[in-house]
């Protein structure tokens, strides 16, 4: 039985060339940069791997605890995903994903919910049923995670082509013309990636899309420059005078990525550096506003209760008076 779930793993999970910048074809800054990158989809892969062998969710639990603190979330990412294809690939589904969720994953829900994401992106649409993401407001995580993958993985076409997912289809979703705006957040995210961590050609990136979708890419990208890293200080500074326009997404997007750095407890120096530029405040208080903020959210009706929480975010940050009002 274990070499049949060592076999599992070795089918299922990617090889770690596919994480190579130079395979991605993306921009290396520096050396140092390359290797960060390259470090958290090595560290992806090993989660996934460690899920596409466990015999439950419980057994891959020590493994994903001994991985360092700063990979760790990106570790119980790929966990998630494979749990969601392990499920998508069962007859009638599976609950690899509801026990992640109810186990290890719990503290790290809001990468759980992007690794589902992934495996999205690589089931059929006939599939989609059997993933398991039953928080109406963070399900909006999973199109983060698609969108993510989709612009990682098929570069071209969503970075370079501006290919916008116009309407995806999200199970039990109201607001399903939101769809296209959780994916551009998640392609946000990727654009600090493909842009190798280099401020002045990830915004070059976010120009070459229509203004009306830039909003949206810079939430993901200071989600992705705090939670991933990579920046220096000066780096950091030069993204926040850059996106004057956008600093409220930015905001936003940085105390996500606070949030899920705190409630795991794997807190950085570069998550408190870059919060600090980004928000205002260290890591514990922009967790604070995304707490206070979920209260009394209101049913989901043509902007989701996901987006008002956002919005409200980023309002709070313009009434401290660390951003300034966008009109």
């Amino acid at each position: 039985m274990n070499a049949l779930r060592a076999l599992r793993r070795k089918i299922m999970t990617p090889n770690r060339s596919a994480t190579s910048l130079e395979v991605r074809g993306f921009h290396v800054k520096n050396p140092e940069a390359r290797k960060l990158l390259e470090s958290v989809g090595g560290t992806f892969l090993d989660g996934f791997g460690f899920a596409a062998e466990a015999r439950v969710p419980a057994a891959a639990e020590p493994s994903l605890a001994a991985v360092p603190t700063r990979f760790r979330g990106f570790a119980h990412e790929g966990a998630a995903m494979a749990f969601a294809i392990r499920d998508g690939l069962r007859p009638g589904g599976g609950r690899n994903v509801e026990r992640f969720l109810a186990g290890a994953g719990a503290n790290h829900v809001y990468m759980a919910y992007v690794g589902v994401g992934w495996a999205m992106a690589r089931l059929p649409r006939i599939r989609w049923s059997t993933l398991h993401a039953p928080d109406p407001l963070l399900r909006w995580l999973v199109l983060d995670g698609y969108g993510f993958h989709q612009a990682y993985f098929r570069t071209e076409r969503y970075v370079y082509d501006l290919y916008e997912d116009a309407s995806v289809p999200w199970r039990g979703a109201t607001a399903r013309d939101y769809g296209s705006r959780a994916t551009d957040q998640g392609i946000g995210r990727a654009l600090w990636f493909i842009g190798g961590t280099d401020v002045e050609v990830v915004t070059s990136l976010v120009e070459r899309y229509p203004s009306g979708r830039r909003a949206d890419l810079y939430g993901g990208i200071g989600l992705a420059a705090t939670y991933a890293g990579g920046a220096t200080e000066a780096e950091l500074t030069a993204l926040w005078d850059h996106a004057e326009e956008y600093r409220p997404e930015l905001a936003q997007g940085a105390a996500f990525a606070a949030a899920a750095r705190a409630k795991a407890d794997l807190v950085c120096p570069h998550n408190e550096l870059a919060t600090q530029i980004f928000c205002g405040q260290p890591v514990a208080l922009a967790e604070k506003i995304t707490d206070e903020t979920m209260a009394d959210l209101p049913a989901d009706g043509v902007l989701p209760a996901y987006e008002v929480w956002r919005q409200r975010i980023s309002a709070a940050f313009v009434q401290s008076g660390h951003v300034a009002a966008t009109s």
